[in-house]
């Protein structure tokens, strides 16, 4: 079919439109890196600098020259895989057996859910809940509060009702129990959504910082994310040290080691969702089509 003037006008509209809200996203991002990587005379004398005449590492020779930044790298680590795998274990548990019609209780139970959706405790008493557990200054404080989203277990629980219910009867046959079903049939059938939440979870624990300035004392026990807080907004120090360098040394600007600190923190979770991103889309959608 031939298309109308008005058509072709429209598509080039949409293209400029959407290749211009896609610079202003993707220009920030490209100021940021090309930033970190500028020596500090370029950097004080030129105001804006997206690619850098002259590569330099200077920034991340700084923040690199104590085990700081890769103390907290290595806690944002362990909390986003392990929080993510508390995440998805509880979720899952919880939401397979909302997901059968035969379960009782189960519409009394998804509206105490839907309720924790619109209402909710507040930081107060949660941060009273954690003291009293004895959770203050350990990583499960960090872990065990937000075990279970509400909304993703809805997705999910609606993703799993979508599963054929013959297989699971077929199963039972078999002599299966239920947790063997969930096992060995409902997740293998469900890694679409598997890799959604996962994707949910650990971007989630990865830019948390707030209940980590709430409940952790330790500042060696902070993620990377509370120390790009420190550098960025409080201007503080504490990642590097100029006493490991030579007398002529000469600092580098703060804008540059907040720019460094920023690409560290946000470059692991870039490798991490191209792996997950064909199933983003699919898993997110099929949950969340049925109540």
């Amino acid at each position: 079919m031939k298309e109308s003037l008005g058509s072709r006008l429209f598509d080039v509209f949409n293209y400029v439109f959407l290749g211009f809200c896609g610079l202003v996203t993707v220009l920030p991002f490209i100021y940021v890196v090309g930033g970190s990587f500028t020596s500090p005379q370029e950097f004080i004398s030129r105001k804006v600098v997206i690619f850098p005449h002259h590569l330099s590492l200077e920034g991340y020779k700084y923040i690199f020259s104590t085990n700081v930044l890769l103390t907290s790298l290595g806690v944002s680590i362990f909390i986003t895989v392990a929080g993510t795998a508390i995440n998805l274990l509880f979720t899952c548990l919880m939401a397979y057996p909302l997901s059968r019609k035969d379960l009782d209780g189960r519409r009394i139970i998804m509206l105490g859910v839907v309720f924790s959706m619109l209402f909710s405790g507040g930081m107060i008493p949660l941060f009273l809940v954690v003291k009293a557990l004895g959770l203050m200054n350990s990583f499960w404080s960090l872990l065990l509060p937000g075990a279970i989203s509400a909304f993703n277990l809805i997705v999910l629980k609606n993703f799993f009702q979508e599963l054929p219910e013959g297989l699971e009867e077929a199963a039972k046959i078999d002599g299966c129990n239920d947790l063997r079903i969930l096992w060995q049939i409902v997740l293998p059938l469900s890694l679409p959504a598997i890799a959604t939440f996962s994707l949910f979870y650990a971007v989630g624990h990865w830019n948390a910082f707030f209940h980590a300035i709430m409940y952790i004392n330790d500042n060696y026990k902070w993620p990377i994310q509370v120390w790009l807080r420190q550098i960025v907004i409080l201007s503080s120090g504490g990642l590097g040290d100029s006493g490991g360098f030579d007398a002529n040394y000469v600092v580098p600007p703060v804008q540059i080691i907040k720019m460094a600190v920023i690409v560290i923190s946000t470059v692991p979770i870039l490798c991490v969702y191209p792996f997950l991103q064909k199933h983003f889309a699919k898993g997110a959608l099929m949950g969340s089509v049925k109540g």
